[in-house]
């Protein structure tokens, strides 16, 4: 009986790790973000083991029921995301503090995540950096940027497509058109692209560029 969380490639199927496959190759059960995606990785590398969804919208109710499950039938259970490492800016925190509650034991596999090959390429230091993954929608969004105005650190954010000339034209007016930036979209994938320059620049790019995948942006300190 146990918890394991896999990390899973982002892009390129190849991020994958031996032991991450024998996990997923032995377990009772996968936990997974989005049983549709993740059929397709299991089944390109030929993993028939049974899955269950656990997402954003039913892991508040689903993760007790799940528990109850790996104890009472004594299962070893896999989590996955989508792609990258669950509980990074994905679900998996509400399950692996309940299971640690119970007593279950977890693991984690290292693997693929995000942010650190984008982190590594910018160019910035990355000896020390903050971590803020999505910024808040809409209520906290100008608090936050504005508490990270004075940080002397590497910054790393996630953004999605539709909101990306937004949160740069929303980093131009927070932190000056000239900050310099590392913008990564579609990381590990056939159409991986890397812009670095300035907000002013990272902006005009897109403006005229391609704007699809999901992005990585890795902010110079102040």
């Amino acid at each position: 009986m146990r918890i394991t969380l896999v990390a899973t490639p982002i892009g390129n199927l190849e991020d994958i790790t031996l032991r991450a496959l024998r996990i997923l190759r032995e377990a009772s059960l996968i936990a997974a973000e989005d049983t549709r995606t993740s059929a397709k990785l299991l089944s390109h590398y030929d993993i028939k083991a049974p899955m269950t969804s656990l997402h954003a919208h039913n892991e508040h109710a689903k993760v007790k029921h799940l528990l109850d499950r790996v104890q009472n039938e004594q299962l070893n259970l896999a989590v996955i995301s989508d792609a990258g490492t669950p509980g990074i800016s994905d679900p998996g925190f509400l399950i692996v503090r309940e299971a640690i509650q119970r007593g279950i034991p977890v693991e984690t596999l290292p693997g693929p995540t995000a942010f650190v090959p984008a982190l590594v390429n910018s160019g910035f230091p990355c000896d020390s950096f903050v971590f803020e993954g999505f910024l808040p929608v809409k209520k906290g969004r100008q608090t936050r940027l504005n508490l990270l105005k004075e940080e002397t650190r590497t910054i790393v954010f996630y953004e999605s497509p539709y909101r990306i000339l937004k949160t740069l034209e929303e980093f131009a007016e927070a932190f000056g058109e000239e900050r310099r930036i590392c913008v990564c979209r579609e990381l590990t994938k056939l159409h991986e692209e890397i812009v670095r320059g300035t907000i002013k620049e990272t902006i005009n790019h897109f403006k005229n560029g391609t704007i699809k995948g999901e992005f990585v942006l890795v902010l110079q300190a102040k």
